[in-house]
């Protein structure tokens, strides 16, 4: 695999940071309230991190199952249809998370951090044991597998903070 495309394939998980975050900002600079920015975040977060890029992953993993374990580094196995299944259900998530409470969201963001974070574990592993630099293994992915739910969480927990930190009369309102 020559430089370019291995860059590619290893930068185009990136894309589900990178667009949510571009989306976000350039939506947010009309909000008139630090609530309203938030949540705005939090549902571009949602959507597209979690929701958009666990449904990618899901159909590149049933779609193109030769093509992501080479991508990944490894044999095809059945092991590879469980991943599919995993990320729709982080999808699944995501996509409630757009329009779930601030405590819902965190508890979204810590059941797929647990996945995501796991499956880091696992990618830094195979780096350093077994050399695998494959695009799919210490790329982009690794990047997201920590970011998308660390960032939920951040968030959820920002809005629970702000909603509890609010005067009486605010909230009466």
């Amino acid at each position: 695999m020559d430089t370019s495309s291995y860059l590619a394939q290893s930068a185009f998980p990136l894309v589900w940071i990178v667009v949510p975050a571009l989306g976000a900002f350039l939506r947010a600079r009309h909000a008139t309230s630090s609530e309203e920015r938030l949540e705005i975040w939090q549902r571009w977060w949602a959507i597209g991190a979690f929701g958009c890029g666990s449904l990618w992953m899901t159909v590149a993993f049933l779609a193109f199952p030769d093509v992501m374990a080479t991508a990944i580094g490894f044999d095809r196995t059945p092991f590879l249809f469980e991943i599919a299944f995993a990320n729709l259900g982080l999808a699944v998530m995501g996509f409630r998370a757009a329009s779930a409470s601030a405590r819902e969201r965190i508890t979204i963001g810590l059941g797929g951090g647990m996945f995501l974070w796991g499956a880091a574990i696992g990618h830094v592993y195979q780096w350093f044991a077994n050399g695998d630099h494959s695009p799919g293994n210490t790329g982009g992915v690794l990047v997201n597998d920590v970011l998308i739910p660390a960032v939920m969480i951040i968030l959820a927990v920002r809005s629970r903070r702000l909603a509890t930190t609010r005067p009486a009369a605010e909230i009466a309102a």
